[in-house]
Protein backbone atom coordinates (compact mmCIF):
# COMPACT_ATOMS: atom_id res chain seq x y z
CA UNK A 1 0.00 0.00 0.00
CA UNK A 2 1.04 3.77 -0.80
CA UNK A 3 0.76 6.19 1.99
CA UNK A 4 1.16 9.72 1.78
CA UNK A 5 2.17 11.56 5.37
CA UNK A 6 1.20 15.70 4.64
CA UNK A 7 2.78 17.33 7.92
CA UNK A 8 1.60 20.55 9.00
CA UNK A 9 3.93 21.97 11.48
CA UNK A 10 6.97 24.48 10.47
CA UNK A 11 8.83 23.29 13.60
CA UNK A 12 10.95 20.04 11.82
CA UNK A 13 11.47 18.94 16.29
CA UNK A 14 7.82 19.58 17.23
CA UNK A 15 5.47 16.86 18.88
CA UNK A 16 3.83 16.19 15.35
CA UNK A 17 7.30 15.55 13.90
CA UNK A 18 7.58 12.99 16.50
CA UNK A 19 4.33 11.55 15.86
CA UNK A 20 4.82 11.46 12.43
CA UNK A 21 8.15 9.71 12.93
CA UNK A 22 6.51 6.94 14.86
CA UNK A 23 3.15 6.43 11.84
CA UNK A 24 6.67 6.30 9.56
CA UNK A 25 8.24 3.27 11.18
CA UNK A 26 5.09 1.71 12.17
CA UNK A 27 4.05 1.92 7.97
CA UNK A 28 7.37 0.72 7.07
CA UNK A 29 7.42 -2.14 9.09
CA UNK A 30 4.28 -3.55 7.56
CA UNK A 31 6.09 -3.17 4.28
CA UNK A 32 3.93 0.24 3.13
CA UNK A 33 5.48 2.34 0.82
CA UNK A 34 5.81 5.94 2.70
CA UNK A 35 5.92 9.12 1.15
CA UNK A 36 5.99 12.06 3.80
CA UNK A 37 6.00 15.68 2.53
CA UNK A 38 6.39 18.58 5.04
CA UNK A 39 4.24 21.02 3.59
CA UNK A 40 5.29 24.23 5.87
CA UNK A 41 9.30 23.67 3.43
CA UNK A 42 7.31 23.86 0.17
CA UNK A 43 6.40 26.96 -1.39
CA UNK A 44 2.56 26.68 -2.25
CA UNK A 45 0.05 29.40 -3.49
CA UNK A 46 -3.00 29.54 -1.82
CA UNK A 47 -6.00 28.50 -3.85
CA UNK A 48 -7.53 31.55 -5.58
CA UNK A 49 -10.71 30.60 -6.66
CA UNK A 50 -10.49 31.68 -10.16
CA UNK A 51 -11.25 28.37 -11.76
CA UNK A 52 -8.01 28.51 -14.04
CA UNK A 53 -7.92 24.67 -13.36
CA UNK A 54 -11.47 23.91 -14.45
CA UNK A 55 -10.79 25.20 -17.92
CA UNK A 56 -7.36 23.51 -17.93
CA UNK A 57 -7.11 20.06 -17.29
CA UNK A 58 -6.90 20.52 -13.42
CA UNK A 59 -3.41 22.95 -14.18
CA UNK A 60 -3.35 25.53 -11.65
CA UNK A 61 -2.63 29.00 -12.30
CA UNK A 62 0.26 28.77 -10.06
CA UNK A 63 3.43 26.26 -11.10
CA UNK A 64 4.95 26.07 -7.73
CA UNK A 65 5.27 23.06 -5.30
CA UNK A 66 2.18 21.70 -5.58
CA UNK A 67 3.26 19.29 -8.52
CA UNK A 68 5.18 17.54 -6.45
CA UNK A 69 2.52 16.91 -4.35
CA UNK A 70 -0.38 15.72 -7.34
CA UNK A 71 1.00 12.55 -8.51
CA UNK A 72 1.70 11.54 -5.16
CA UNK A 73 -1.84 12.27 -3.69
CA UNK A 74 -3.48 10.72 -6.77
CA UNK A 75 -2.03 7.16 -6.44
CA UNK A 76 -1.72 6.64 -2.44
CA UNK A 77 -4.36 4.55 -0.85
CA UNK A 78 -4.28 6.57 2.32
CA UNK A 79 -3.16 10.11 3.84
CA UNK A 80 -2.60 10.95 6.51
CA UNK A 81 -2.95 14.79 7.84
CA UNK A 82 -0.30 15.40 10.49
CA UNK A 83 -0.91 19.00 12.08
CA UNK A 84 -0.29 20.83 15.53
CA UNK A 85 -3.61 22.25 16.24
CA UNK A 86 -2.72 25.60 15.73
CA UNK A 87 -6.19 28.19 17.02
CA UNK A 88 -8.62 25.17 16.90
CA UNK A 89 -7.55 23.73 13.20
CA UNK A 90 -5.09 22.86 11.36
CA UNK A 91 -2.14 24.92 10.85
CA UNK A 92 -1.88 27.42 7.53
CA UNK A 93 0.71 25.29 5.81
CA UNK A 94 -1.45 22.32 5.48
CA UNK A 95 -4.31 23.70 4.70
CA UNK A 96 -2.88 25.76 2.13
CA UNK A 97 -2.52 22.19 0.40
CA UNK A 98 -5.63 20.56 0.94
CA UNK A 99 -7.29 23.85 -0.40
CA UNK A 100 -5.30 23.72 -3.31
CA UNK A 101 -6.58 19.94 -3.99
CA UNK A 102 -9.42 22.19 -5.59
CA UNK A 103 -7.73 21.78 -9.13
CA UNK A 104 -7.94 18.04 -8.76
CA UNK A 105 -10.92 17.25 -7.13
CA UNK A 106 -13.04 15.08 -9.56
CA UNK A 107 -9.87 12.79 -9.78
CA UNK A 108 -10.12 12.75 -5.92
CA UNK A 109 -13.92 12.48 -5.61
CA UNK A 110 -13.73 9.03 -7.51
CA UNK A 111 -10.88 7.56 -6.04
CA UNK A 112 -10.90 5.57 -2.93
CA UNK A 113 -8.68 6.14 -0.52
CA UNK A 114 -8.88 6.33 3.78
CA UNK A 115 -7.65 9.70 5.40
CA UNK A 116 -6.21 9.30 8.67
CA UNK A 117 -5.30 12.41 11.72
CA UNK A 118 -2.48 12.99 13.84
CA UNK A 119 -2.79 16.36 15.78
CA UNK A 120 -0.82 17.18 18.85
CA UNK A 121 -1.96 20.67 20.98
CA UNK A 122 -0.90 21.80 24.30
CA UNK A 123 -4.57 22.65 25.89
CA UNK A 124 -5.59 19.58 27.73
CA UNK A 125 -9.47 19.76 27.38
CA UNK A 126 -11.19 17.01 25.36
CA UNK A 127 -13.22 19.57 22.77
CA UNK A 128 -10.01 21.56 22.23
CA UNK A 129 -9.65 19.20 18.96
CA UNK A 130 -13.47 19.39 18.20
CA UNK A 131 -13.22 21.37 15.09
CA UNK A 132 -10.22 19.74 13.58
CA UNK A 133 -12.00 16.49 13.99
CA UNK A 134 -15.29 17.80 12.50
CA UNK A 135 -13.24 19.35 9.45
CA UNK A 136 -11.26 15.94 9.16
CA UNK A 137 -14.65 14.40 8.71
CA UNK A 138 -16.19 17.13 6.52
CA UNK A 139 -13.22 15.80 3.74
CA UNK A 140 -13.93 12.71 4.33
CA UNK A 141 -17.55 13.06 3.53
CA UNK A 142 -16.88 15.54 0.44
CA UNK A 143 -13.92 13.87 -1.36
CA UNK A 144 -15.88 9.89 -0.73
CA UNK A 145 -12.80 8.56 1.20
CA UNK A 146 -13.04 6.62 4.23
CA UNK A 147 -12.18 7.49 7.96
CA UNK A 148 -9.10 5.76 8.81
CA UNK A 149 -8.15 6.50 12.23
CA UNK A 150 -7.13 9.41 14.78
CA UNK A 151 -4.05 9.99 17.01
CA UNK A 152 -5.16 12.97 19.11
CA UNK A 153 -2.13 14.21 21.62
CA UNK A 154 -3.84 16.50 24.21
CA UNK A 155 -1.49 17.89 26.74
CA UNK A 156 1.69 18.02 24.60
CA UNK A 157 3.25 21.35 23.59
CA UNK A 158 6.58 19.77 23.69
CA UNK A 159 8.18 16.67 23.00
CA UNK A 160 8.90 16.17 26.24
CA UNK A 161 5.44 15.90 26.94
CA UNK A 162 5.13 13.41 24.88
CA UNK A 163 7.97 11.52 26.60
CA UNK A 164 5.72 9.37 28.60
CA UNK A 165 2.60 9.33 27.34
CA UNK A 166 0.63 6.48 24.97
CA UNK A 167 0.32 8.76 22.24
CA UNK A 168 3.97 7.77 20.05
CA UNK A 169 2.97 4.11 20.78
CA UNK A 170 -0.55 4.96 19.61
CA UNK A 171 0.87 6.68 16.17
CA UNK A 172 3.76 3.89 15.95
CA UNK A 173 0.25 1.20 16.29
CA UNK A 174 -1.66 3.60 13.49
CA UNK A 175 0.92 3.43 10.61
CA UNK A 176 1.12 -0.84 11.45
CA UNK A 177 -2.60 -0.65 11.28
CA UNK A 178 -2.69 1.23 7.96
Amino acid sequence: MKVLILTGSPHSRGTTALLADEVCVGAKDTGHEVIRIETAKLNVHPCLGCYHCRDNDGRCVYDDDMTQIYPHILTADAVVLVTPLYYFGMTAQLKRVIDRFFAINPLLRKTPKRLYLIAACGDKDDWAMDALVIHYQTLCRYLNWQEGGKVLAIGAYTREDLKDSDYPKLARDLGMEL
